[in-house]
């Protein structure tokens, strides 16, 4: 298949840019930058600009593009975050709907559509999508494919937890401190924390390029919830490290702002798409994703 990337800069893009070739499929880039090798093309979201010519007949098309969450949300930052996301969706959306063949049209999203704090509620993708920065960001950024529905094209919007990867900036941030010895639940550790490992989340971007019975929301965690403090164990476990230094919310408040909710907001996701369409998860607890993650090169 001819898959073409959004975002292929990006950790989740280079990763999936790997994956599908190693098996043989084709990978056009997208890229901001004049190309400079074969496979890539240049594109401004900015401006909604994409050389249609040059996609030829893709299979399908995939957005990961988007800035990274894990800071501080500034009003310029909350900007650059919803827009990193709109317009590249809007733009491959726009492109998808002129192809003289539909594509398959796959974006990321995320579970911080739900809401910011869900406690114990069970999260399907038939759930309302919920109030706060995040969850207005996924009605914008999954609203920006609409151009690709209309036309036709399968469109599939991937609402993932945090992946789970030895190299990925996300884990890499969790596991530092109890790298340092220094680890501990976050806030009241009782809120779920929906997680997926690298190796899942690539499996679950091929299981809905190939598959026709799958479109609309995804969501994209593992299919047994686990809430921060049991997530906190296995971490320090798979890290061979204590789990004894507790972070407050007010801290975590404190130094990321409204950020501090993806931390300590609860999200009960579970992939009920997936698997009532017969995915299966190669690593369905957080210890197995865990031991993935950390096994990895």
């Amino acid at each position: 298949m001819k898959y073409v990337l959004g975002g292929s800069s990006g950790f989740l893009g280079r990763a999936l840019a790997r994956d599908l070739i190693a098996d043989g499929h084709e990978v056009i880039r997208l890229v901001r930058r004049e190309p400079e090798q074969p496979g890539e093309i240049r594109w401004d979201p900015a401006t909604g600009t994409l050389d249609l010519a040059a996609l030829g007949d893709p299979d399908v098309l995939v957005n990961l593009a988007g800035a990274n969450v894990g800071r501080p949300w500034t009003p310029t930052y909350r900007n650059k975050i919803r827009e990193s996301r709109v317009s590249t969706t809007a733009t491959l959306a726009e492109a998808a709907a002129q192809l003289e063949r539909p594509p398959v049209f796959i974006t990321q999203s995320g579970v911080g559509g739900y809401g910011k704090d869900c406690g114990d509620r069970v999260l399907t993708e038939d759930s309302d999508l919920g109030d706060g920065f995040l969850a207005d960001v996924v009605r914008l950024w999954e609203g920006a494919a609409d151009p690709a529905r209309h036309a036709g094209c399968r469109v599939a919007t991937l609402r993932t937890g945090v992946v789970l990867d030895r190299s990925a900036p996300a884990f890499q941030l969790l596991s530092l401190p109890f790298r340092l010895g220094v680890g501990g639940r976050l806030g009241p550790g009782t809120q779920y924390f929906p997680v997926v490992s690298l190796t899942d989340w690539l499996r679950v971007v091929r299981y809905v390029a190939e598959h026709d019975t799958v479109a609309g929301p995804v969501n994209v965690a593992l299919p047994t919830p686990i809430t921060n403090r049991d997530f906190t164990k296995a971490l320090a476990a798979a890290l061979h490290r204590p789990a004894l230094v507790p972070i407050p919310s007010f801290v975590l408040k404190t130094v990321l702002g409204e950020f501090a909710w993806e931390l300590i907001g609860s999200n009960r996701a579970l992939p009920q798409k997936l698997q009532s369409d017969g995915f299966t998860f190669t690593h369905p607890t957080a210890p197995e994703a865990l031991a993935a993650a950390l096994s990895r090169p």
